[in-house]
């Protein structure tokens, strides 16, 4: 038999997963997997559950939770040579990576996908040789609102609260003095901000990095140059409808490696969580964990 961890966050999806946790178990052990669970305490600990079950041996590992615990499995599955499958059930408030590779809200829908068995290899970003993350790597003041919601707030308001936080934000947005090489190119300037994006959800919009593939090596890399904060609310209109690509305020490429260096501090944000300073090296690791997905809605999108 084959033997399944389920790590999961009690405080996500307003603490819904508990009620549930029977139900995933037995569906889990139907499939033919003994499973057990750990129910994380705080920050960090979802990675190092993860990196226990890959030294103890279990075949898949189940991340519950949003993109910050997903993050944290991630981070504790990639550093291993020998690597287990990976589920998702989503719980957060934005769940980019699963709403990337179509995993749906519903608990008992993302258990079906587990049980089904359909997994493809996708991506992972490696930061300064020590952090992961598998849906974005960000800079650039208004990148720091993911992490700077308070959870309470997302609990209660949902994505309503990001909106608010950005609006509250906006008069600090600045620009930032950077030099930002990828793969044979130089950027050198001002700029509002950069990403490297493995999926084509950003912040829950699926059409700021409308072609990013989740398993071809490269990262979709977008830096908004200075501007100002009316053209910067006009880019993030057009955005939204992904008619900014062409806009010289944007510089949009492919690449496999980015670094990042300025003189200034410029936070970063890692799958929406706080991921420290530059200076960064990004680097992608193709194919890098097999992950269960529905594999056909994938296809017809395109993604893989």
């Amino acid at each position: 038999m084959k033997r399944a961890r389920i790590i999961y966050n009690p405080t996500s999806g307003r603490e819904s997963f508990k009620k549930h946790l029977p139900d995933v178990l037995e569906k889990l052990e139907i499939a033919g997997y003994e499973t057990s669970c750990h129910a994380t305490t705080g920050e960090d600990d979802a990675r190092l559950a993860a990196a226990n079950a890959v030294e103890r041996g279990f075949d898949i590992i189940v991340a519950v939770g949003g993109d910050g615990t997903l993050n944290e499995v991630v981070a504790g599955i990639s550093p291993y040579e020998k690597r287990p499958k990976l589920g998702v059930i989503p719980m957060g408030t934005t769940n980019d990576f699963a709403r990337a590779v179509h995993i749906p809200r519903k608990i008992e829908e993302a258990v079906d996908i587990i049980v089904k068995g359909d997994t493809i290899p996708v991506d992972v970003g490696l930061l300064n040789d020590d952090r992961y993350f598998i849906n974005i790597a960000a800079g650039g003041r208004i990148t720091e609102l993911t992490y700077e919601v308070p959870s309470k707030m997302k609990t209660m308001l949902g994505q309503l609260a990001y909106y608010i936080k950005g609006i509250e934000m906006l008069p600090s947005i600045k620009a930032t003095h950077m030099r930002i090489e990828y793969d044979d190119e130089v950027f050198e300037g001002d700029a509002m901000l950069f990403f490297c994006a493995l999926t084509n959800s950003v912040g829950g919009f699926e059409k700021i990095a409308p072609d990013a593939s989740i398993n071809d090596g490269y990262f979709t890399m977008m830096i908004l140059k200075k501007c100002n904060i009316g053209d910067f609310i006009r880019l993030a209109s057009l955005a939204l409808r992904g008619e900014h690509l062409n806009d010289p305020n944007v510089i949009y490429k492919k690449a496999n490696k980015v670094n990042v260096t300025s003189e200034e501090t410029v936070h970063l944000n890692l799958d929406g969580e706080f991921g420290g300073d530059v200076p960064a090296s990004l680097v992608n690791l193709k194919q890098h964990i097999e992950v269960f997905v529905p594999v056909e809605d994938i296809r017809e999108l395109d993604r893989i």
